[in-house]
C-alpha cells in the first residue's frame, strides 16, 4: 500500500537513503545486490528512490548482502512505524470494533492537552452512550463488522474517565451543523446536546462553536482530528485512520486548530447555540 500522507512519503524517503547508504558503504551496485539477492535489478532502484516499500524479508536480505545484519532488526522497526502511519479500518477492525477502542487508551492516559476539531460528529470524548452506539453501529453495518457495539461503547464510555481525572485538558471546536445532525433519532440527540451543555462547563473542558454565519474566508471546514499534546495528530478518513507524527505536519495542524478556534464563540455564547439546536430537534 502507497504511504498516504506526506509523513508516510518522508518516514520512507528517509529509509529509503538508509539503505542505499548501505549498499553504497558495502561497495555494492545496485545489480551486484539485485543478483546477489535474487531480484530483478530494477526493484533496488524503486526501494532507494522511495517508489516501492520493501518488505521486512528485503531489509532483512538487504542488510545481510550488505554486510550489516546487525543493522536489520532497527530498520524493520522503521518499516513498521511507516505502516502504522496510515492503516485501513479493515486490517484495524478485523475482530470487531471493541479491540479498535481499547487501542488507543494508552495514548488518551498519556496525552496532557487534547485538541478537537469535527465538522460531522460530537467526538467521542463529550459523547454519551446511545449516540455512541448510533455511531459504532452505523459503522459496524457498514463496514461488515462483527457485532460487539455493546461492548465497544461500555471502552469507549471508560475512556472518558480522562475528562475528569488529573491534568488532562480538551479544547473542542464543532462546527454548528454537527449540533444540527440527529444522530441517533430526535431523543438522543436531545439528550446528546443536553450532556454537552453539562461537560461544556467542566473546568478541564474549553467548548467552542463556529456558527453557521461565520466568515469563512480566513479557513473553511476541513477534516475532523485529534491533536494528543504536540506529539501526534490522527484523522479518520473514509479508507483508514492517519497517524501524523512529522513536528512541520502537526504544525500545520495546530495553526489550523488556532484560526477554526478563533472563529468559535464559547460560554454563554456557544451555550445558546446548543440550546437553539435543541429547539430546532422539538420542531
Amino acid at each position: 500500500m502507497r504511504p498516504t500522507s506526506s509523513s508516510a512519503e518522508q518516514a520512507l524517503q528517509i529509509l529509503a537513503a538508509r539503505l542505499r547508504h548501505l549498499r553504497q558503504a558495502a561497495d555494492l551496485s545496485g545489480r551486484d545486490l539485485a543478483r546477489l539477492a535474487g531480484w530483478q535489478a530494477s526493484k533496488v532502484s524503486r526501494i532507494e528512490h522511495a517508489r516501492r516499500r520493501p518488505a521486512a524479508a528485503d531489509i532483512r536480505a538487504w542488510c545481510r548482502h550488505c554486510g550489516a545484519p546487525e543493522q536489520a532488526e532497527e530498520l524493520v522497526v522503521s518499516l513498521e512505524a511507516i505502516e502504522g502511519m496510515f492503516v485501513e479500518w479493515r486490517h484495524m477492525e478485523r475482530t470487531g470494533l471493541r479491540k479498535a477502542q481499547e487501542a488507543v487508551i494508552p495514548r488518551w492516559e498519556r496525552t496532557r492537552h487534547f485538541r478537537i476539531y469535527s465538522s460531522k460528529l460530537i467526538p467521542g470524548p463529550l459523547q454519551i452512550g446511545p449516540y455512541i452506539a448510533a455511531v459504532l453501529t452505523a459503522l459496524m453495518l457498514r463496514r461488515g463488522l462483527p457485532n460487539d457495539v455493546e461492548e465497544a461503547v461500555q471502552v469507549r464510555l471508560d475512556k472518558q474517565r480522562v475528562i475528569h481525572e488529573g491534568d488532562h485538558r480538551f479544547a473542542v471546536v464543532l462546527e454548528e451543523s454537527v449540533l444540527r445532525a440527529p444522530i441517533g433519532g430526535t431523543e438522543v440527540m436531545a439528550a446528546q446536546l443536553g450532556h454537552l451543555l453539562t461537560v461544556s462547563a467542566l473546568p478541564s473542558v474549553s467548548l467552542g462553536i463556529i456558527p453557521l454565519d461565520a466568515n469563512r474566508s480566513s479557513v473553511w471546514p476541513t477534516e475532523a482530528f485529534f491533536m494528543f499534546d504536540d506529539a501526534e495528530v490522527t484523522v479518520e478518513l473514509i479508507s483508514g485512520h492517519l497517524t501524523i507524527t512529522q513536528p512541520y505536519e502537526i504544525g500545520m495542524y495546530a495553526d489550523v486548530f488556532t484560526k477554526l478556534a478563533g472563529l468559535a464563540v464559547y460560554g454563554k455564547a456557544a451555550r445558546s447555540i446548543i440550546t437553539s439546536a435543541v429547539a430546532a430537534l422539538d420542531e
